[in-house]
């Protein structure tokens, strides 16, 4: 039962849209993960994703409307709808979703993440 520091662990990746496991709870995972252009559109058939932002902002596109998330805000993605976030500029976020989740979702390219690390 040690605490998190959520500028600490930041401080220790640099790589974009690579998310890292910072906790896990009942079967969920709290994830940090660094962003910044466009993600791939996707979506997740089984999972509900959401997405905090502690430092910055980004769009959360969706394929009718645009969402600006706001640092101290957050949105949660229902299961079986097609986003993409898309930062301007750097942006860190925390994701709380289940261990199970697949970065992107139903597609997989070279940005899918099949391993994730723990910091």
């Amino acid at each position: 039962m040690e605490k998190v520091n959520l500028t600490e662990k930041f401080s220790q990746f640099s790589e974009h849209y690579s998310p890292k496991i910072a906790g896990e709870l009942n079967g969920q995972m709290v994830k940090l993960v660094k962003f910044k252009g466009p993600f791939v559109w996707h979506h997740h058939d089984n999972e509900d994703e959401l997405f905090y932002v502690v430092k910055g902002n980004f769009d959360m596109e969706f394929r009718d409307r645009t969402v600006k998330i706001n640092e101290g805000e957050f949105i949660i993605i229902p299961r079986g709808v097609e986003h993409r976030p898309n930062a301007k500029e750097e942006v860190h976020v925390v994701l709380f979703e289940p261990g199970t989740t697949l970065n992107t979702g139903n597609i997989k390219n070279e940005m899918t993440l099949e391993r994730l690390e723990k910091i």
